[in-house]
């Protein structure tokens, strides 16, 4: 799975998981899964152009996560930097979007396999 850590000013941008989904209003990064022959890059491209309708630059690999989930689902996330983007955003699939001060993030209940880099971006090392 690839994810966007969307960053404009201090600021980064969060959606939160609908009621009806999967671990239900926990917060999470936009992005989602590789389809076959894509790399993380297009994957990445794609779900945000899907999800938030902008078309954005990927840049660098910012940090690579693997976690196994107490249920026994295993995720391997590649968050990427994304300091730029063309569209209004628009949102297509979360319950909410906000843009959240770095510093701020520890205040919302993210999915277990973001609170390690939740931590990190908090503290300034990431970004």
């Amino acid at each position: 799975m690839a994810a966007a850590l969307i960053v404009r000013g201090g600021e980064i941008l969060i959606g939160q998981r609908r009621p009806n989904q999967p671990m239900a209003l926990k917060w999470e990064f936009p992005g989602g899964k590789l389809e076959p022959g894509e790399s993380p890059q297009e994957a990445l491209a794609r779900e945000l152009h899907e999800e938030l309708g902008i078309t954005a630059t990927i840049g660098p690999l910012v940090t690579r996560i693997r976690h196994n989930y107490r249920h026994g689902g295993a995720v391997d996330l590649q968050f990427f930097a994304v300091r730029e983007f063309s569209g209004e955003i628009v949102n297509q699939i979360y319950h909410e979007f906000r843009w959240v001060r770095l510093e701020e993030l520890a205040g919302y209940e993210f999915l277990a396999a973001d609170r390690g880099l939740i931590r990190d971006l908090a503290s300034g090392k990431l970004l």
